[in-house]
């Protein structure tokens, strides 16, 4: 039987990137590939989970009305891709994916079926993630004619080659690059003015940049 283990469903406000704001029902995954730094979610399959085969984690995503989307998050939802080609052609909203960016064959999979696609750059400095970079050229090229932005979360650490190369990434694949900084609990780790500066440093090489800190932690949600 074709299943999967969910970490948990909940409905909250997306606080990143440029649907920031937006009411989602978010579906955490189990599971990733990568061990990142920064990571604060927690998605174990140790315990507390809840297994659903793909009818049945449609019945409960399609519940929900008054969402902009549903947000496969985890832990790494592609690495459940044979799960998701029988589930996502069940769903009866909007699917917007969240993703470490490493997986580029596993995306094919299940493209058809995303409408929006939220991937990150993993800087070395801040995620802890050595040539990351090389996954995220092939994952942003099997991007093409998925709406797209890439998530950039950095610290103190940040170094000007993680700057040029995330901005040729963006440039590339006509991306829009999204600035997070790290944060500690509800608390940025490094200074508004920190922040500013590395903004300038990423529009001195591609203009499509924001900076947009996880906002849903300073309205303490979930």
């Amino acid at each position: 039987m074709n299943k999967v283990k969910i970490k948990e469903i909940f409905e909250s406000v997306q606080g990143e990137g440029p649907y920031l704001g937006c009411k989602q029902l978010f579906v955490r995954f189990c599971n990733c590939n990568l061990k990142c730094n920064y990571c604060d979610t927690e998605f174990s399959s140790d315990s507390d989970y809840r297994e659903f085969c793909p009818d049945q984690l449609a019945y409960e995503v399609n519940k929900f009305s008054k969402i902009h989307s549903i947000s496969l998050t985890g832990g790494e939802p592609l690495l459940a891709t044979d799960f998701l080609k029988d589930f996502l052609p069940l769903v009866n909203k909007p699917v917007y994916l969240e993703t470490n960016a490493t997986l580029a064959e596993k995306l094919l999979e299940i493209k058809q079926f995303v409408n929006i696609i939220s991937a990150d750059i993993k800087l070395e400095s801040a995620a802890g993630i050595k040539d990351a970079l090389k996954f995220h050229e092939k994952f942003f090229a099997n991007c093409a004619g998925v709406e797209t932005f890439a998530k950039v979360v950095f610290n103190e650490k940040i170094r000007e080659n993680e700057i040029t190369a995330s901005c040729e990434l963006g440039k590339k694949y006509n991306i829009p690059v999204i600035l997070q900084p790290e944060m500690i609990e509800d608390k940025m780790s490094v200074s508004s003015q920190f922040c500013a500066n590395v903004l300038d440093k990423f529009l001195n090489n591609y203009d499509n940049v924001r900076l947009i800190p996880q906002v849903h932690k300073f309205l303490n949600l979930r």
